[in-house]
């Protein structure tokens, strides 16, 4: 961009030829004095003539150098220099801007600034409100890329033992995509040519521009804590590192990294690679490739179960086969000749003693057969029913006279105690208030009144009837 010069030192002189009173003013022509006339600018006067100019001659601007003095203050602003060999720009990156940038500088990193010029008046020092900030070399995508990316590998987030195998066979398979693209067709193809029992579940989510990341990363945690699920799958076409930025951001590389399940990343084309792949427990080159590689085929599963099959029995038929040869073998041996006649030997002893033990073992068949034929029929001439019959009639007579017996004694003693419950009735105090008489207590019932003279007139006394009581003060009292 081609900047106009400025020369400062013109325009000094230009204003007092400006200035310089004409003929005919009331001035006189000759022997007037120039500083008499002239005014001369306040500080702050001057700043604003500079401030007007930079901001009207130099308010689109790009800036080349090496950051220095990087200071990023509470309030997000970013203050630092450009400098070369020869001469320092001081910069600032307010915190709008900086928000926007998805990198951030470092002391000793080349850039390109872009902004305008401006003067900051309380220290006279004119700077650069930069609204972009490139890094030399390469754009600002591919720097905010490698420094997440070294932030996590750092971290232990790309690390390989916190990758988690994929299951064999999955029933169920969670997809986070956009449900109008290509990729969801073309895996739903791959799935049914290879194993068409396979459950697909699709979250809808936009995979490109403001706000994919968040998508992305709430879909992943609705289908890891939705259940019977078995693998999720991240998928995306190929595009530019712009399109495929999605994939870049921090916040869904931490939540495939909080994810229980099994992660594939499949975004973009083979040649791509984004941040969901380094943290993903698999990464596949395409869409398609992951279907394939989440589904093997049953066919092929089959075959090799089969062809496993075969080869562990023709394993063990030669081990028995082996095995078979060398018994055979020893077998052979002169060494078992002679034990082979001393073997036979005992095999016949054997036999005679099973055949004499079965002999021994009939005859007690026998005489067993025939104790017991023995004891059938002693038992027939002892007569066990009618010795049960008199031992009945027995057992129902005595029961008949032990009932006569209870019954008596229980008439004995409820007239027994008829007898004493008219004696205790008879000696009841309640019998004698039944009677007509009652019982005089002073005061509350603390003692029983016998005499007249215990008490006197004005005392209160509580009588007890045969039915209830009385509550009476004593008016006069008769004695004997």
């Amino acid at each position: 961009m081609r900047q106009k010069g400025l020369d400062f030192g013109e325009q000094p002189a230009r204003r007092a030829r400006e200035a310089k009173p004409t003929r005919g003013s009331d001035e006189p022509a000759q022997g007037y004095s120039v500083t008499t006339r002239r005014r001369a600018l306040t500080v702050s006067e001057l700043t604003d003539r500079i401030q007007g100019v930079l901001e009207t001659e130099l308010f689109d601007v790009w800036v080349e150098g090496e950051v220095s003095n990087l200071k990023i203050a509470s309030s997000g602003h970013w203050y630092f220099s450009l400098k070369d060999e020869q001469a320092q720009l001081r910069v600032v990156c307010w915190s709008r801007e900086a928000r926007l940038l998805r990198f951030r500088p470092q002391d000793g990193m080349k850039l390109l600034a872009r902004g305008s010029l401006r003067v900051y008046p309380p220290r006279g020092e004119y700077q650069l409100s930069a609204q972009v900030l490139e890094p030399v070399g390469k754009g600002s995508l591919q720097q905010a890329f490698e420094d997440l990316k070294a932030k996590l590998e750092k971290e232990g987030l790309f690390a390989l033992e916190r990758k988690r195998p994929l299951p064999v066979l999955p029933q169920r398979i969670g997809v986070v995509t956009s449900p109008t693209g290509a990729v969801i067709r073309d895996m739903v193809r791959v799935l049914r040519t290879r194993n068409a029992s396979v459950e697909l579940l699709l979250y809808p989510a936009r995979v490109q521009g403001e706000g994919a990341a968040a998508e992305i990363s709430r879909g992943l945690r609705v289908l890891d804590h939705l259940g019977g699920l078995d693998v999720i799958v991240l998928a995306r076409g190929g595009g530019s590192l712009e399109d495929l930025w999605a994939f870049n951001e921090e916040k869904l590389a931490r939540a495939i990294a909080a994810c229980r399940l099994p992660v594939i990343s499949a975004v973009g084309h083979e040649t791509d690679f984004t941040i969901a792949d380094f943290v993903a427990d698999l990464r596949a080159a395409t869409p398609s490739a992951a279907a394939e590689r989440v589904v093997q085929a049953k066919d092929a599963l089959l075959a090799r179960v089969t062809g496993l099959e075969r080869r562990s029995s023709a394993a063990l038929r030669l081990q028995l086969a082996r095995v078979r040869a060398r018994v055979e073998a020893t077998r052979a041996h002169r060494v078992f000749a002679a034990e082979r006649g001393r073997l036979q030997v005992a095999a016949q002893h054997v036999d005679d003693l099973v055949h004499r033990a079965g002999a021994g073992l009939l005859r007690r068949t026998e005489r067993g057969r025939d104790h017991a034929r023995r004891l059938r029929e002693r038992l027939a001439g002892f007569g066990l029913d009618r010795q049960l019959a008199v031992r009945r009639e027995r057992v129902e007579t005595r029961s008949a006279r032990l009932s006569a017996l209870a019954r008596e004694q229980a008439e004995r003693r409820r007239a027994a105690l008829g007898r004493l419950t008219a004696s205790l009735d008879g000696l009841s105090p309640l019998a004698v208030l039944s009677r007509g008489y009652a019982v005089v207590f002073e005061g509350d019932g603390a003692r029983v009144l016998r005499d007249a003279a215990e008490t006197a007139p004005g005392a209160r006394l509580r009588i007890r009837l045969a039915r209830g009581g009385l509550r009476a003060t004593v008016e006069s009292r008769e004695d004997e």
